[in-house]
């Protein structure tokens, strides 16, 4: 597998994406806008059970965006890792007739996936402005926290995918590995409250990649005053590396066999 052979392909990595979105949404009403109102409606559950019953801090900001925000950059990530998990399986009419680098099929879905986060961004701006939340020049980083977390679910999809064509057990465990990662992601509560109640863990906490990325990017959007979370976005950054370049590694090592076990 080679990285030069990827680019060259570009034009059908375009293709792709265009057609993971087309089968996704097919006979949809509202098509692309489910990616609203997925997280609207979590938003929604999450503020009144969270917020409104368990009286769940949100850092002084309003609980809605301050969930919102998070929802929603998790939510990239997560899709990016389940679809990058089921590429291959899910392509195995095309892997088994037509060679091309079989590194386009996790990445393919990334790309409509990052477009179906730019549509949840519209609601993110008009929850700013009905909160009055402030432009700050952090907000300049969220393309690159963006891409965080994309890579980070590329990364372990690349992992999964090539293991579900042998294991087909992993695919069904990937919805779980998902849903508990969240609530294991300062997603529904600020990490301040786990380093206040449960200290012992806030390392771990920090050990996790969407940590950084989810903290980071409620810095950037809602402009608190605390400090850039440089830390947790170091951690994040190596975590990801990490994983990611082991996940080529094992993608490129294994990706012979792909036709064969499909």
């Amino acid at each position: 597998m080679d990285l030069a052979e990827v680019w060259h392909f570009r034009e059908l990595l375009w293709v792709l994406a265009q057609r993971d979105i087309k089968v996704r949404y097919k006979q949809a009403v509202l098509g692309t806008f489910w990616f609203v109102f997925q997280p609207l409606l979590t938003t929604g559950v999450f503020t009144f059970l969270f917020g409104s019953l368990a009286g769940m801090p949100s850092d002084g900001k309003p609980y809605p965006i301050f969930a919102y925000s998070a929802i929603l950059v998790y939510m990239l990530f997560s899709r990016c890792l389940a679809s990058a998990s089921m590429s291959l399986v899910g392509n195995q009419h095309l892997i088994t007739k037509v060679y091309f680098p079989r590194l386009l099929y996790p990445l393919a879905p990334a790309l409509s996936n990052t477009l179906d986060f730019l549509v949840g961004s519209v609601v993110l701006l008009i929850l700013m402005g009905i909160y009055r939340i402030e432009v700050h020049w952090p907000l300049l980083i969220t393309p690159l926290l963006v891409l965080l977390a994309v890579m980070c679910g590329v990364a372990i999809g690349l992992w999964l995918g090539a293991l579900n064509v042998r294991y087909r057990d992993v695919g069904v465990l990937v919805p779980l590995l998902t849903q508990l990662w969240m609530y294991a992601t300062p997603v529904v509560y600020p990490l301040s409250l786990v380093k206040e109640r449960w200290p012992k863990l806030y390392l771990l906490f920090l050990l996790n990649p969407m940590t950084g990325i989810v903290e980071g990017f409620r810095w950037a959007i809602l402009g608190t005053d605390a400090a850039p979370p440089l830390l947790m976005l170091t951690v994040a950054v190596s975590v990801i590396g990490l994983t990611l370049a082991g996940g080529l590694l094992y993608f490129r090592r294994t990706e012979d066999t792909f036709a064969d076990l499909v």
